[in-house]
């Protein structure tokens, strides 16, 4: 089967407008959580979360298009342009061998609250003809590959927090299996509003700690009490070795492996003992052909909720057993927010970044580790080390899980 490599990245996030500005963002410890004063008002008791700042989706979109689309279209087009100019992939790349898979865990919630609205206050005459095609998950790949004249596969994955993470593995099959050449992979997410804060409120899956935004995202501190809600986009450029080597494409990492389980246990819990993630991980150790003490840095799911961290700590100490004294893991949660369906592709990058700077992003916030969690959470201060191999973790609600692989060129 083909060997699959990354030739291109792009992401937009609650701490930078780019792939470079994120992550110099993430090695300086740079929290994107805020107090939001529509999300405030609304008296929930969650006031505060991670947005991007200052996004004008008509960079991306012409203006027709940025008033028909919702906010996550925006975001994807943001990442995907940023990931597609990197590698340079259409020059002399048959469009009918390239193709598209994208992940987000909600899709056009803000178009359905708006066309809801509408339907209620106008009456039925007055709903969009385009509330259905702009609301729905895939038109996110729909549009990508309309923007770019892609043919080859088009796939939509919905699998919660894990969505792009879940993107990301399909499209690398797809290119193993010879399906396509190259895909366009990744996700975002745009559910930094009212009705979404009702819905997660309600669960009391947010952190409150609302006096202290900065501080309020804790990844495997003792004191973490939720996650933070963020949005985003992150996109990566995914190619044959082959056919990468064929143009002449800078190549920034190997993806290795990917392994996918189901807790099958909870509609958002995890499994206590972890052991979903530990099936994750185990199969893309496996898959990827290498073994726990290959791995130098895991870039962990660990949204900061109680019962969820844990879980993860205690799976990965239980598939590296004496390897993980030697292993590096850190949550970038901490600093961008919960970016959903987005997340797994934004820290699938950031994992690549840490590969080719040879350096690991920081837990921040991690003042108070779990004394019986004995694994090094990199805590508050980013950590030079050699890395030559990485993880990404992401699970989601329903109890999907994925973990993907990563290796510096060779």
């Amino acid at each position: 089967m083909q060997r699959v490599v990354v030739t291109g990245m792009g992401a937009i996030t609650p701490i930078g407008a780019d792939v470079a500005s994120s992550w110099e963002a993430a090695l300086a410890g740079q929290s994107g959580v805020t107090t939001l004063p529509d999300i405030a008002e609304l008296g929930l008791p969650v006031r505060i979360g991670a947005r991007v700042k200052d996004f004008d989706p008509t960079a991306h979109l012409d203006r027709k298009e940025a008033r028909r689309f919702d906010r996550f279209v925006g975001l994807a087009a943001s990442a995907a342009d940023e990931a597609m100019a990197d590698a340079r992939l259409l020059e002399g790349t048959d469009p009918q061998r390239v193709g598209v898979a994208f992940g987000s865990g909600i899709g056009g919630m803000s178009v359905f609250c708006e066309q809801h609205q509408a339907f209620l206050e106008k009456g039925p005459d007055r709903v969009s003809p385009f509330f259905i095609p702009t609301m729905i998950p895939n038109m996110g790949s729909g549009y990508l590959a309309m923007r770019w004249d892609l043919q080859g596969p088009n796939v939509t994955t919905v699998t919660a927090c894990a969505s792009s993470a879940s993107a990301i593995a399909e499209a690398m099959w797809t290119i193993k299996r010879g399906d396509a050449d190259a895909m366009l992979a990744g996700g975002a997410e745009a559910v930094v509003i009212p009705l979404a804060y009702a819905g997660f409120c309600s669960m009391k899956a947010l952190s409150t700690r609302n006096d202290d935004p900065e501080g309020a995202s804790r990844p495997f501190d003792a004191s973490r009490d939720g996650f933070v809600m963020g949005e985003g986009g992150g996109f990566v450029v995914l190619e044959s070795l082959e056919h990468a080597r064929g143009r002449g494409a800078r190549i920034y990492a190997e993806l290795l492996g990917a392994g996918q389980s189901a807790d099958a246990f909870h509609m958002v819990e995890p499994r206590p003992d972890g052991r979903g993630a530990a099936q994750s991980m185990t199969r893309a150790l496996a898959h990827a052909g290498v073994a726990p003490a290959d791995i130098d840095y895991i870039n962990a799911h660990a949204t900061a909720t109680p019962k969820g961290d844990r879980g993860e700590a205690e799976a990965i100490l239980r598939v590296f057993g004496e390897a993980a004294r030697d292993l590096s893991v850190s949550s970038t949660k901490s600093m961008t927010g919960h970016l959903l369906g987005a997340a797994g592709a934004v820290e699938l990058i950031f994992s690549i970044l840490a590969l080719r700077d040879q350096v690991v992003p920081p837990t921040i916030n991690l003042d108070e580790p779990e004394a019986d969690l004995d694994l090094d959470f990199v805590p508050n201060v980013k950590r030079a080390r050699r890395v030559d191999m990485a993880l990404s973790n992401s699970f989601g609600f329903g109890g999907h899980n994925v973990s993907l692989v990563v290796g510096r060129p060779s």
